[in-house]
C-alpha cells in the first residue's frame, strides 16, 4: 500500500509512530517534522544532565535525525513547525525555521504528536534573566550553562511536581540551596496526601525548604538576584528560579484545524488513537484518552504510555486494526533517596467519579531484614470492597519500590483481586526480598479486611474515633515509644501482656489498638474480638498516623489542641 503519513512531532511517540510505521510498510512515504533540532532525546533525564549526574550531553539523544533516516528510510525534516492543517485539500503548512521558507505538504495520513509546554503564567517579573522553564535540550543547555558560569548557591523551584522536585534535587547536587513553592498543600499531586506527607518530611530532611500552599505572585530583580513573592506575603531570595507549574497540551494545531478538544484542551482521540478526523491520528502528552481503572477520560503525560500510543497510532494508520485500552498512569519519581511510585486510581479520582473503595496501608523491608541494608518501603493498597479488586498503589520507600509497583500495575491491568496477591510467588533471596514479599504481605493484610478477620481504622477517623470515647491502645515498647513519640491519650498495653490486661477493660468501648506498621495492632485485634471486645485495628500503625498528622490538624483543629495536651 502506498500512504504517505506525515509524523508532526519527533519526541517518544512521534519517532515511536515512525519507525513502527516504517516496520509495517516498507512503500509508504514516512516524513517526520520536528520543530527543534534533535529528534527521539531523553527529556526525562534533563534534570540529571543539569545536576551532573548524566556527564554526556550526547548520552540525551537516543538517535539523531541522520541516523534515524538511514535506519528506517524516513525523511526526517528538523526546525520545520508546522503552521496548520488543512483538512479539505488534505494538506499541511510547515516553515523552515532555519531559511523562513514556507511550504505545502499534502498526506493521505497524519499522526500528531506536538507533546505538551510548560505553563507560562502570567506572573510578573516571569520573563526575567535568571527564570527558566525546562521542556527541551536547548532549555536544559541554558541552565546549565548558567550554573556552571555562575555557580548559584541558592533557588527556587516553582511547582512540587515531577520536575519540579527533580531540579531541587539536581540544584542541591550542584551546590545550591533550593526553595520549592508549591500552591497546593502537598507535593506530588497524583499521592494522596498521607503518602505525600512521607516525602515532605524526607525533603526536609535533605535541606529543601516547602512553602505549600502558597502561589507566586511575583518575582523581581534584586540584589544581583532574584526575589520571589508569595501570596502569604513572603519574599525568598534567590540566584535563579526553575518555573515548574505543570504542562498544557500544545492543541493549537488540532485546535485550528477543527478536531474535537476536551475540556482541558487535549485532542479527543478513540481506542485506535484516531482523533474525530478519521486520517488524523493523535498521541502522547496533548491527548485525551481512558483511565483504564475508572473508564472516565483522562490525560496522562508520561513516556511510557507516548511510546505505546504511537506504535498503536502507526498500525491503524498502515491499516492493522490496533487498541489503545487506557492508561494506569505508573509513574515513578527519586526524590534524594527515596522512590515515590504510584499506579492506578487514587482516593481523589475514585471520591470524584463516586466509585467505592477501600484502603489498607503495610509497611515492608525492601528485603529479608536479616540482610543488610534492608529499608522501609510505605504500600497504599485501593481496592474494590466487594471483589477486592485492585484500583490502584502508591508507594514510597529507598530501594525495591520499582519491583512492587510494577507488580501491582501488572495486576491491576490484569484485572488482580488483592486475594490474588496472596497467591502470587515472586523471587526470593535474602539480598532481595522477604519470603513472604512485601507484595504478598499487602495481599494478607487486604484480604483479611475483606474477608472480615480485620476491622481497620484509618487516620482520617482519628478526630471522630476520640469524639466518639474510642481509646487507642500503644501495643509498642517503652523504648519505641520514647523515640518515636506517642498518638496523644493513648493507653500503653505491650502486646505480650495484653492478655492479662483485659479484666481491665470496657467490653462497652471501642478500643484502636496500634503499633508501629499494623502487625502487633492486627494480632492484638485479634485476641481483642475473640474476647468479646469491640476493636478496629489502626491501619498503617503509628508510622502511617504520623504521616497524617498535617493533613488531620488541617482538616480538624481540634487536632492541633490534642497534640499539644
Amino acid at each position: 500500500m502506498k500512504t504517505k503519513l506525515l509524523v508532526i512531532g519527533g519526541v517518544a511517540g512521534g519517532a515511536t509512530a515512525a519507525a513502527r510505521a516504517r516496520r509495517l510498510n516498507e512503500q509508504a512515504e514516512i516524513i517526520l517534522f520536528e520543530r527543534g533540532e534533535h529528534i527521539s532525546f531523553a527529556n526525562c533525564g534533563l534534570p540529571y544532565y543539569i545536576g551532573g549526574i548524566i556527564k554526556d550531553r550526547a548520552n540525551l539523544l537516543v538517535t539523531t535525525s541522520k541516523s534515524f533516516t538511514a535506519r528506517y528510510d524516513i525523511n526526517v525534516r528538523i526546525n520545520s513547525e508546522v503552521l496548520a492543517i488543512d483538512r479539505n485539500k488534505k494538506t499541511i503548512l510547515v516553515r523552515d525555521l532555519h531559511s523562513g521558507e514556507q511550504y505545502t505538504e499534502s498526506y493521505d495520513k497524519i499522526i500528531l504528536a506536538p507533546g505538551a509546554e510548560p505553563v507560562k503564567p502570567p506572573i510578573p517579573g516571569i520573563d526575567l534573566d535568571g527564570v527558566f522553564h525546562l521542556r527541551d535540550i536547548p532549555d536544559s543547555d541554558r541552565i546549565k550553562g548558567m550554573i556552571d558560569l555562575r555557580g548559584p548557591k541558592s533557588a527556587v523551584v516553582i511547582g512540587g511536581g515531577f520536575i519540579g522536585l527533580e531540579m531541587a534535587e539536581n540544584m542541591v547536587l550542584r551546590g545550591a540551596s533550593a526553595t520549592v513553592i508549591e500552591m497546593g498543600l502537598q507535593v506530588m499531586a497524583p499521592l494522596d496526601p498521607e503518602m505525600a506527607a512521607i516525602v515532605h518530611a524526607h525533603l526536609k530532611e535533605q535541606g529543601v525548604k516547602l512553602v505549600l500552599g502558597q502561589r507566586v505572585e511575583s518575582i523581581n530583580s534584586r540584589n544581583g538576584g532574584l526575589s520571589v513573592k508569595t501570596s502569604g506575603g513572603m519574599e525568598y531570595e534567590c540566584d535563579l528560579v526553575i518555573s515548574a507549574i505543570g504542562i498544557a497540551p500544545e492543541n493549537k494545531l488540532a485546535k485550528e484545524a477543527g478536531l474535537e478538544l476536551g475540556p482541558r484542551g487535549h485532542i479527543r482521540v478513540d481506542a485506535t488513537m484516531t482523533t474525530s478526523d478519521p486520517n488524523i491520528f493523535a498521541v502522547g502528552d496533548a491527548v485525551e484518552i481512558s483511565d483504564f481503572v475508572t473508564g472516565f477520560p483522562t490525560s496522562v503525560a508520561l513516556a511510557g504510555p507516548a511510546n505505546k500510543q504511537g506504535r498503536i497510532a502507526a498500525d491503524n494508520a498502515m491499516g492493522r486494526r490496533s487498541l489503545y485500552t487506557g492508561a494506569l498512569g505508573t509513574s515513578i519519581v527519586k526524590v534524594f533517596d527515596l522512590a515515590v511510585a504510584g499506579t492506578g486510581s487514587n482516593e481523589k479520582t475514585l471520591a470524584k467519579h463516586e466509585i467505592p473503595f477501600m484502603i489498607s496501608y503495610t509497611h515492608s523491608g525492601s528485603h529479608a531484614s536479616y540482610y543488610p541494608g534492608s529499608t522501609p518501603m510505605a504500600i497504599k493498597l485501593i481496592f474494590c470492597p466487594n471483589t477486592g479488586k485492585i484500583l490502584g498503589a502508591q508507594i514510597v520507600g529507598a530501594g525495591g519500590v520499582d519491583k512492587r509497583i510494577d507488580v501491582l500495575a501488572t495486576a491491576i491491568h490484569g484485572g488482580m483481586t488483592v486475594m490474588d496477591l496472596e497467591e502470587l510467588e515472586l523471587a526470593y533471596a535474602p539480598p532481595y526480598s522477604s519470603a513472604k514479599d512485601p507484595i504478598n504481605m499487602a495481599g494478607f493484610v487486604a484480604s483479611n479486611i475483606m474477608k472480615g478477620d480485620m476491622a481497620i481504622a484509618h487516620w482520617h477517623e482519628y478526630v471522630s474515633l476520640r469524639q466518639d470515647g474510642a481509646e487507642f491502645l500503644d501495643l509498642r515498647s517503652r523504648e519505641e515509644i520514647e523515640t518515636a513519640g506517642a498518638i496523644p491519650d493513648s493507653r500503653h498495653i505491650p502486646l505480650n501482656r495484653l492478655r492479662a490486661a483485659l479484666p481491665g477493660l470496657d467490653k462497652d468501648k471501642q478500643y484502636i489498638p496500634y503499633c508501629a506498621v499494623g502487625m502487633r495492632g492486627y494480632l492484638a485485634h485479634r485476641i481483642l474480638v475473640q474476647n468479646g471486645f469491640k476493636s478496629r485495628n489502626l491501619s498503617g500503625g503509628y508510622r502511617t498516623f504520623v504521616g497524617a498528622e498535617e493533613e488531620i490538624m488541617r482538616e480538624s483543629p481540634e487536632m492541633e489542641l490534642w497534640l499539644s495536651e
